[in-house]
C-alpha cells in the first residue's frame, strides 16, 4: 500500500532520490555507489529502504543489469523535478542576491507573439532591466511536453486535443483567429473570393502534424469537400513562412495578428477566404500546483494586464 504523503516527507530523503537517478543513468548498483561514493551493500539496503517504505517495486533485473519498473520511472521522473526546482531555487537566490529578479523560460505560440508577448517584454524590460527572459516560439502541442518536463516556466498557447489536463492550469487569455496568406503578386490575389477548389491547385505551406493549426486547415477542407494539397511544405516557423513566400506561388496560413503585422510591413496579402472553423482559445498555461516563481509572477501580472487592454 502506497504510504501517506506525511510518512513520505518524513522518511523519503534526498538521497534516496540521488540514487533513484545514479541506477536510472547508470544501469547497475555497482557503478551508481560508484557515482555516490558510497559501498555498493550501502546503496543494495538503501534501494531496499525506499521499496520498502513506497510498498512497490522500483527496479527489475535483465541482462545488463536493472531497469526501472513503471513505479520507478514515476519515482524517477518526480526525483528529476525535485532537482531541478532545487536547481531553480538555488539561480533565484543567486539572481536577487546580485540585484537580478530571475530569469523565466516562456514557450509560445505564433498568434499572441508579434504584439502580445513582444509589448509584454518591453515593459518587463523597462521595468526590470536585469529580468532574463528566454522566448521558444512553437506548436503547442511541442511547447506543453517542455513545460511538463521543467523545460519551461510557462506556456502562452493552448492544451493539446486531448491532452490530460490534471497537472496543468489554463488561464484564457484571447481567441486566435487565422488568415490564408501569400505573395503580393500571387494570382490568387487578383481573385474577388478564391474558392477551396483554387486554393488545393497551389503548393501550400503548412505546419506539421499533430498540431492543432494543420488539424484545422485540413478539416476546413474537408468541409469544403475538397482533397486537401498534396503539394506541401512543413514548417512551424513563422520566419521560414514568410521567407518562402515572396515571388512563390505558395499559400499559407498564418494567425490572424500575424498575418496582419506582416501585411502592414508589404510582405505579404491576406486573401478574402474566411476559414470556416477555428482554433480554440490560447491562454497561459503553468503546471498545476506549482509556485510561480518572482519573475514567473512578474510575467503572469504583466501578461493579463496586457490582454485586459485588448493586446490578446
Amino acid at each position: 500500500m502506497i504510504p501517506s504523503f506525511s510518512t513520505l516527507q518524513g522518511r523519503l530523503r534526498m538521497q534516496h532520490l540521488r540514487l533513484l537517478l545514479a541506477i536510472e543513468e547508470r544501469g547497475s548498483l555497482r557503478q551508481a555507489a560508484d557515482e555516490l561514493a558510497l559501498t555498493q551493500p550501502a546503496v543494495t539496503k538503501m534501494l531496499q529502504d525506499m521499496e520498502a517504505l513506497l510498498g512497490v517495486p522500483l527496479f527489475e533485473r535483465h541482462v545488463r543489469g536493472l531497469r526501472p519498473t513503471r513505479f520507478g520511472a514515476t519515482a524517477t521522473r518526480y526525483a528529476k523535478l525535485v532537482f531541478s526546482d532545487m536547481a531553480g531555487f538555488r539561480d533565484e537566490l543567486a539572481a536577487l542576491e546580485s540585484g537580478k529578479i530571475g530569469k523565466v523560460r516562456v514557450g509560445a505560440v505564433m498568434a499572441p507573439t508579434p504584439v502580445l508577448l513582444a509589448e509584454v517584454i518591453r515593459r518587463l524590460k523597462r521595468d526590470h532591466p536585469l529580468l532574463d527572459v528566454s522566448v521558444q516560439v512553437d506548436t503547442s502541442d511541442v511547447l506543453v511536453p517542455l513545460l511538463e518536463r521543467d523545460q519551461l516556466d510557462l506556456v502562452l498557447g493552448r492544451v493539446p486535443e486531448g491532452w490530460d489536463t490534471s497537472l496543468l492550469e489554463f488561464d484564457q487569455l484571447g481567441e486566435e483567429g487565422l488568415a490564408i496568406v501569400v505573395c503580393r503578386d500571387h494570382p490568387l490575389v487578383k481573385r474577388r473570393k478564391p474558392s477551396f477548389e483554387e486554393l488545393a491547385t497551389f503548393p501550400w505551406i503548412m505546419q506539421p502534424l499533430p498540431s492543432p493549426m494543420r488539424a484545422l486547415v485540413d478539416r476546413s477542407f474537408a468541409d469544403a469537400g475538397v482533397t486537401p494539397p498534396s503539394s506541401t511544405i512543413e514548417t512551424a516557423a513563422v520566419l521560414m513562412t514568410t521567407s518562402l513566400l515572396p515571388g512563390s506561388d505558395l499559400v499559407a496560413v498564418l494567425p490572424a495578428s500575424v498575418a496582419a503585422f506582416y501585411a502592414r510591413l508589404d510582405v505579404l496579402k491576406v486573401l478574402p477566404v474566411p476559414l470556416p472553423r477555428k482554433l480554440g482559445p490560447y491562454g497561459i498555461v503553468t503546471r498545476r500546483g506549482r509556485p510561480l516563481s518572482a519573475s514567473m509572477s512578474l510575467l503572469v501580472d504583466t501578461l493579463r494586464a496586457a490582454a485586459a487592454e485588448g493586446l490578446a
